[in-house]
């Protein structure tokens, strides 16, 4: 998203979109590398700088805010449909300390710490660069403040995100029919919400990669699944992602070759 007086094509949002997901869901990059090259080809297409880094970072919250309540949604159905299973405590746990999370790192963006970061490092290091950013986050800091009184467009952000959370469980639901294991859409929003949850905590392994077969054959057995089609359907998963993944940082490697190629005409 991006404030009311600044607007760019859709297919520049989706492409900047891909090409983040790609690099956080493939390469070994925390999801913040993905992120950060959002804000930049965000930037490259005309928008000022601090606007496109305190977009991405309100996407984020929004993004994580979404989850949350997808994940509360998923453990309310788990309750509904199993009763209290061993593995309840530990996700009701696991959802307080994510609750905690989003509420510090939103009230974080409230209290302009960026700016104030900046400027104490800017004080300690003395340097033209540092001054330079220290003045960048503070109109990072004043964007965010102005992203967030956008009430209108926030909210609708906020919803455009809960939507797709219940797309992935669409594709899940899919995915165990055509492995002939018909479930219930409850039943896949459950997995989908708590599968994404543990791959969200599991942030610093690319890909999730081990996190979400096990999270897989965990939830499964809640559900009565094998471990054989727990894994399966992880492996329906990571397919899907590599076909949009491999393309979408092939994009990344044209885009950045035709930005240095332009940088070079510039000289």
């Amino acid at each position: 998203m991006l404030g009311p007086k600044t607007r760019l094509p859709l297919r520049t949002f989706v492409r900047a979109r891909w090409i983040a997901e790609s690099i956080n869901q493939l390469l070994p990059a925390l999801q913040l590398g993905g992120n950060l090259v959002r804000a930049r080809l965000v930037a490259r297409r005309g928008v000022p700088g601090p606007l496109a880094g305190a977009s991405v970072v309100v996407d984020i919250t929004l993004h994580l805010l979404a989850q949350l309540v997808f994940t509360v949604l998923g453990v309310g159905l788990l309750l509904l449909l199993v009763g209290s299973p061993p593995l309840a405590g530990a996700v009701i746990a696991g959802l307080l300390v994510t609750v905690a999370a989003v509420a510090a790192f939103y009230l974080v963006q409230r209290r302009g710490v960026l700016g104030a970061m900046a400027r104490a490092l800017a004080r300690v290091v003395r340097s033209s660069d540092w001054a330079s950013l220290s003045s960048r986050a503070e109109a990072m800091d004043g964007w965010i403040d102005r992203l967030y009184r956008e009430r209108r467009d926030i909210c609708l952000s906020g919803a455009w995100h809960v939507l797709s959370w219940l797309l992935g469980a669409s594709e899940i639901w899919l995915a165990l029919r055509l492995l002939g294991h018909p479930v219930s859409i409850a039943t896949a929003v459950v997995i989908e919400s708590l599968g994404e949850a543990l791959r969200t905590a599991a942030f610093a392994i690319p890909g999730a990669l081990g996190v979400q077969e096990g999270g897989f054959v965990v939830l499964g057995s809640v559900f009565g699944f094998g471990p054989d089609l727990s894994i399966a359907l992880s492996l329906t998963k990571r397919l899907r992602e590599l076909c949009l993944g491999v393309p979408g940082l092939i994009a990344w490697q044209l885009e950045t070759a035709s930005g240095a190629a332009r940088a070079r005409a510039e000289r």
